[in-house]
């Protein structure tokens, strides 16, 4: 199969999953490093995993980010709310338009390397939070990058309609190590276990009928 792929891989479930999928199309990795709580660890795993497939990896700062953006995500573990993942409780959380750029700039850095497709894991349970993850959004954002881009560069996103536990499905079908990758908000040592995605970390494994293994603080 030709590779002819970009993935955006932050090292979470996700995109993980996504990674080992469509493992024999991806010719390149890119992890972005906007200075999020969980942004190393994350790296991180993205790189451990790259390493284990033979896929080339890299890290693209976008430290603007940070410095401009409002977010809890980029404020300190201790903005980051606990509890359920809906609507009001993870709000904060949002990062303006993260998504967007991030897959501009991968856009260009595929035409650049002469790929067809970005790959990106946005699911199903994200639509009501983060508007960048939404079908609408990404089926625009194809439509304006292959207008942008001589090759027509597009985007894949499998995961658009379903849950990040029917994607743990597909992990426990690849054997995917899921211990090399990393989801917690607030970006400790040890998954803090209370967060939005913590909860829904732990509610994927369960669904999955799987071990898992995370270190949780509680």
């Amino acid at each position: 199969m030709e590779k002819d792929s970009i993935i955006v891989l932050s090292g979470g479930m996700d995109s993980v999953t996504l990674l080992h999928e469509y493992k024999r199309r991806i010719s390149l990795a890119v992890s972005f490093d906007y200075g999020s709580n969980h942004n190393a660890r994350e790296i991180e795993c993205a790189q451990s995993q790259c390493r284990s497939l033979g896929i080339e990896h890299i890290t693209i700062p976008l430290d603007f980010m940070h410095r401009y953006f409002v977010s809890s995500l980029l404020s300190g573990a201790e903005e980051i709310p606990e509890g359920n993942y809906d609507d009001e409780n993870m709000k904060s959380t949002v990062v303006p338009f993260r998504n967007g750029i991030m897959l501009s700039v991968a856009c260009g850095l595929a035409e650049s390397r002469g790929l067809k497709h970005v790959m990106i894991a946005n699911h199903g349970g994200d639509h009501a939070i983060y508007p960048d993850c939404r079908a609408a959004f990404i089926e625009s954002m194809s439509r304006a990058m292959a207008a942008g881009t001589y090759d027509g560069v597009d985007i894949i996103a499998p995961y658009t309609a379903i849950t990040k536990s029917e994607i743990a499905v597909k992990g426990k079908n690849l054997g995917i190590d899921y211990s090399q990758t990393y989801s917690c908000y607030k970006g400790g040592e040890r998954h803090c276990g209370k967060c939005g995605t913590c909860r829904e970390r732990k509610e994927a494994f369960e669904y999955a009928g799987m071990p898992d293994p995370t270190v949780y603080e509680n």
